[in-house]
Order: C-alpha cells, then structure tokens, then sequence
C-alpha cells in the first residue's frame, strides 16, 4: 500500500488513516514479538476453568463443510470451537471433533467446547432438554461452556423450528420469557455436570446486572458483536468489573454475510490495511490480535483449511501501544453494530429484546 492509495478509500477514513501514516511508517514502534504457543493463550473464568483466547466459529458453516473446516482448526492448534443449536450443525461439528480426538490421541479435556441453548428452549424445561439434545448430536458427555444464545424466548411449533414465524410474517415470540428462571436452570445443568462453565450472549448491561443480582453461579462469559468498528467500550468496562469474560462474534465484520453496501468492510479499512502491511501479514489478523491482545475471545468464522490457518496465526507477534490507539480509534459507537436483531418483525416488542 503506497500512501497515495489510501486516498481512494472512504474521503473520511482516508484522512484518518493519513494522520497515521507518519507515526505508524516508524519501524521503531513495532513491538517484539509474541511467541507463546496458541495452546498456551487462555483466560481464566469465574468458573475456576480456563478458555483459550482464539476459536474457530461455526455460524453459517454448512454440515458437509464444517467437520473438515474443526479438523483443519484443531490441526493448526485451535483448542476453541464454537457452535449452537440453532446453526443446525452440531452433529457435523462433533463427527470433526472426535475424528481428530482420534486421530491425534489427544484427551476431550484439551479442546474448549462451547454451545448454546436456542430461542425456541427458554423456558424452565427447556434448558436441559436441548442441552441434552446438543450433547447428543456432538456425542460428548459435556460441554465446556452452555450460553443462552439470545435473552428473547420463542413459541416453536417443534424442536427444529428454530425461528418460528406466524402466518402474518411476525416471529413467535414467548412474551412470558423470565431470564432469571432460565439462568437458575443453567445453574443446575453445572450441577449436573453437563456444562462445566455457563454464560450468556447478546444481553444488555441491565440484563446482566438483572442476572448478577441473584445468581448463584455467576455468568463466566458474554459473547456478543465486536469488532475495531463496534467496540462496545461501556460493556467492556462493564465486563472487565464483574469479571466475565468478552467473546467476539463478526470480530472481522462477518464479511460471509449475504452482500450488502450497509456492512462493515473492516478487512478493507485504510488503517487496518497500514497496521497489517508493517508486519507482513493478513488485515484479519490484525482485527483477530486487537481483540485476543486485550484479553477478548474470538471466533472468527471460516471454512477454508488455509484461511482458518492463518487466522490462528497470530501468537508470533503483537500489535504496539501506538497500532493499538490507532486501532481504537475506529470505533464507531452504537452506529458500528451490524446485527440488527430488533429489525426482526415481532422482535422489537418483546420485553427482553437487549437492542
């Protein structure tokens, strides 16, 4: 990237990055490098267990593609795979799982297995009866860590009608979803050591201090949208005081979306790009190393062996103070989300829609 070619991006962004250009073209602001193993980057959890910093994601990932997609991750060190009942893959992800247990000899304690209970499961007996339903389809005894994938309940007609729709296009919400009578549910399934940690997803500030408030068993994590463009700092913030650990989702903007000129193109921002040339490496790995470098878990998703490779390649260096600041600065506040769930028909009007 030559500086003139910063000017044919976004006149907004082009100017921001040019304001860089000098300070981020001085060598002597790169750091040293980082060259721990992936195997040994994890953070510790609430739950006394610890949770790698880096994991494959399996949203969008089809069945015939995902099994290959968790072998080539754990091949490249991955100990991190995230899935949900909801992604209708579980299955596949598990045959991958246990194919390369096998393979490898490598003991099921070694790779951080996380899924989540689905709309259409809450309600009090729903928690340990889709549980059980994932834990069967990835053929595992337990999993390391059971979110709840969204703090809105739906009416589903059956156990694969993940996204229940009325006749007039409305989503079947369950207006009755009580948030604190689910969490006392996942409390039980640690008890019953089905799970060895639990957590929630795409909750607001308030349904978390709702959560806290009468938890026996705190949550041990949060996995929500983040990214250099959505940074979410006043839930970082909120995070970081209450010890539960961030898990970015779309942290490279989820570029695998249908397209659509609203979307993020984090993979094509100036900075992004200047930080990335000046270590030799790919822009998703300069989005993947802020996020793990401030001690946040990440998912990026993909299903191509060679790019799920050198994502997970980020532990052989670091981002500097001043890439990091610049980094920072493209945040976008509330405007930076990308997944709009209340634009859902039928979502905005439920009482625990979070945004």
């Amino acid at each position: 990237m030559t500086k003139g070619s910063l000017t044919s991006q976004n006149p907004d962004n082009a100017l921001t990055a040019m304001s860089w250009w000098c300070l981020l073209s001085d060598a002597s602001w790169i750091a040293h490098p980082s060259l721990r193993k992936m195997s040994d980057q994890a953070v510790p959890l609430s739950s006394g267990y610890h949770m790698p910093l880096l994991g494959l994601g399996c949203w969008q990932s089809p069945p015939g593609e995902v099994e290959l997609a968790v072998e080539a991750a754990l091949d490249a060190g991955y100990r991190h795979i995230d899935t949900a009942f909801i992604y209708q893959n579980e299955e596949a992800v598990g045959f991958g799982l246990h194919k390369w247990l096998q393979k490898t000899g490598t003991k099921r304690s070694e790779v951080f297995v996380v899924t989540k209970l689905p709309m259409i499961g809450m309600y009090s007996s729903g928690v340990e009866k889709f549980l059980k339903k994932s834990l069967a389809m990835l053929k595992l005894d337990y999993v390391d860590l059971y979110l709840i994938h969204m703090p809105v309940g739906m009416k589903g007609k059956h156990d694969q009608d993940i996204f229940p729709v009325n006749d007039d296009g409305m989503l079947n919400v369950d207006y009755a979803t009580d948030i604190i009578t689910v969490w006392k549910e996942m409390e039980k399934m640690v008890d019953m050591g089905l799970t060895k940690s639990i957590g929630v997803s795409n909750y607001s500030i308030k349904q978390l201090k709702k959560t806290n408030a009468i938890a026996r068993i705190q949550p041990s994590v949060h996995q929500v949208e983040l990214n250099v463009y959505f940074q979410q700092q006043e839930m970082q913030e909120f995070c970081h005081a209450h010890n539960i650990i961030l898990t970015a989702y779309a942290p490279l903007g989820s570029p695998g979306r249908e397209s659509n000129e609203s979307l993020p193109r984090l993979l094509e921002d100036p900075i992004v790009n200047l930080v990335a040339e000046r270590h030799g490496i790919t822009p998703a790995q300069v989005l993947i190393r802020f996020l793990i470098q401030q001690n946040i878990t990440t998912i990026p998703k993909s299903i191509n062996p060679e790019r799920i490779k050198i994502n997970g390649d980020v532990w052989k260096f670091s981002l500097s103070e001043l890439e990091m600041t610049a980094l920072k600065t493209l945040d976008r506040g509330k405007s930076g989300r990308s997944f709009i769930i209340s634009t859902f028909k039928g979502m905005a009007d439920h009482p625990e829609c979070p945004f």
